[in-house]
């Protein structure tokens, strides 16, 4: 390859890497990749206290501020499976086993429906705002992303968390 066609290729060769950057959820600039590392250590500092494995009572960050539960709805949970498969699997399994985010086995224990819904709803929020959110960001490192989930669908892939903790 001669200088000149190398030349041209250059600025294809930035765009892509940039591009690459951007969707792996790096910025490509040095300020906002500061601050995203003063954002994590930031979270770190602040949620150090609180352990994302134990059981909190918080309703978290969101709308749902009160959620009636009955008895396990098996249509509802075959729902939020489907919802679950095609819009949170690639992140979460509801084993133990980590992907990108924890393994979702006994989150109906450990954390109030209202949480998980916001979570699922509202995580960059959750995230900055509650002690659990944060020490889930500062232990996994990624933040979970929007799915935009309808609260329908939110609703359903909790009674899916409930009917596999029941297992």
């Amino acid at each position: 390859m001669n200088m000149k066609n190398f030349k041209q290729l250059i600025p294809a060769l930035m765009i892509s890497g940039a591009a690459f950057l951007y969707a792996c959820g790096g910025s490509g600039s040095t300020a906002a990749s500061s601050a995203d590392s003063t954002a994590n250590s930031s979270a770190a500092s602040t949620s150090a206290d609180v352990d994302p494995a134990t059981k909190s009572d918080s309703k978290g960050v969101g709308k749902f501020t009160s959620v009636q539960l009955g008895p396990i709805d098996a249509a509802m949970a075959e729902k939020g499976k489907a919802v679950f498969t095609a819009k949170c699997s690639a992140c979460h399994k509801t084993t133990d086993q980590r992907v990108v985010g924890p393994g979702l086995k006994g989150v109906t224990l450990r954390r109030t429906p209202e949480w998980i819904m916001n979570q699922i709803t509202n995580p960059a929020e959750m995230e900055q705002k509650d002690p659990v959110g944060k020490a889930l960001l500062a232990k996994y490192l990624t933040q979970m992303t929007f799915q935009n989930v309808s609260d329908d669908e939110t609703r359903q892939i909790l009674e899916y968390f409930r009917q596999n903790d029941k297992q």
